[in-house]
């Protein structure tokens, strides 16, 4: 796995031994549900992350870092991204050490560890806080959704959430650019008529999430030849591309739609709620470090679709390093 150097924990410091450690009886639970969007991990990297997560959430072994930040990021390409862009602009405007502590396995994994001061912060999706975390039926006002989340972060769970990114990740549902053309479908509510003869495929949280698969099926009133086939996010592509299934939930800004000809068709029935990303940090980490928020507050509407669907593919489809193309995007902006 090309990003096994940015793995959270040191674990060749012999500091922490897994077999040692005691595990949270929800563990095995959250584990099923590798987060909002999976990227694309080999075995041997989805272990490590694991183990990773583990450590992190697990107590009695994690030194103090009052005088560092922590970043986290979910187990995907663009979290580690924005993740990474958070870090090296912290590092370059604070002059404070950061430790990153990346691949968390999804979205409750992450929530807990910045709960736990296990991390200082992490990148979110206002979507994914309002309907995941929060427990709220899904809303389609981008407004709403973001003031919502900030007050009841800050009001349940002592949680600043910064302005967004710039950005907005909403799920897409994705298909055959070829096949969207030889049907004349742009939209999901032209679905219905072929959805019998197709084979739907997801990641793994999609089926459980309150704005997932059942709600998204109920909406669009449709059927599918059996039940989701449900993989890795970065396997989805594939399957697509291979005539394996044939509908996906993919992402908005994964860079793989263009490079292999996928189409997204339009959610016209506005299904799924808006998915901008923004850091969520912990206040302990404020007030330790009083000018964290503005700095965070320069990121703001720094990013839009198109540069993270590029640096996404960057990553995934050209196999650049994650640094540099952070790097690069951050002398591009004058950050």
């Amino acid at each position: 796995m090309r990003h096994a150097a940015s793995l959270p924990c040191r674990l060749h410091h012999g500091i922490c031994h897994p077999k040692a450690l005691i595990w949270p009886k929800d563990v095995p639970g959250c584990l099923r549900v590798l987060g909002r969007r999976c990227g694309s991990l080999t075995k041997d990297a989805v272990l490590q992350a694991l183990i990773a997560t583990l450590l992190i959430l697990t107590t009695g072994c994690q030194p103090s870092h009052s005088n560092r930040i922590v970043v986290g990021s979910k187990n995907f390409s663009e979290q580690v991204v924005l993740a990474e862009l958070i870090a090296q602009h912290i590092e370059a405007k604070l002059h404070v050490q950061v430790e990153r502590r990346f691949y968390l396995a999804g979205s409750y994994i992450a929530h807990q560890a910045v709960l736990a001061d296990r991390i200082d912060l992490y990148p979110e999706y206002t979507g994914t806080a309002f309907t995941a975390i929060l427990k709220q039926a899904p809303n389609w006002d981008a407004n709403v959704v973001f003031n919502q989340v900030r007050e009841q972060y800050e009001k349940q769970f002592h949680l600043t959430v910064i302005s967004p990114l710039g950005f907005n990740n909403s799920f897409a549902m994705v298909m055959r650019g070829a096949e969207a053309r030889r049907l004349g479908i742009s939209k999901l509510s032209q679905a219905k008529t072929y959805s019998p003869q197709w084979t739907f495929g997801c990641g793994y949280e999609f089926l459980e999430r309150p704005d997932g698969y059942s709600g998204f099926v109920r909406r669009y009133d449709l059927t599918f030849a059996g039940k989701p086939r449900v993989m890795d996010l970065g396997l989805l592509y594939r399957a697509l591309k291979d005539h394996q299934i044939d509908l996906a939930a993919g992402n908005g800004t994964d860079g793989l739609i263009a490079a292999l000809d996928m189409a997204v068709l339009e959610d016209d029935l506005h299904y799924f709620p808006p998915y901008e990303a923004v850091p969520i940090v912990n206040d302990k980490a404020l007030r330790r470090f009083p000018q964290l928020a503005t700095t965070l507050n320069d990121l703001t509407n720094t990013i839009s679709d198109g540069e993270m669907r590029r640096m996404n593919y960057a990553v995934d489809g050209e196999h650049r390093d994650v640094v540099d193309v952070v790097r690069e995007f951050r002398e591009k902006k004058g950050l």
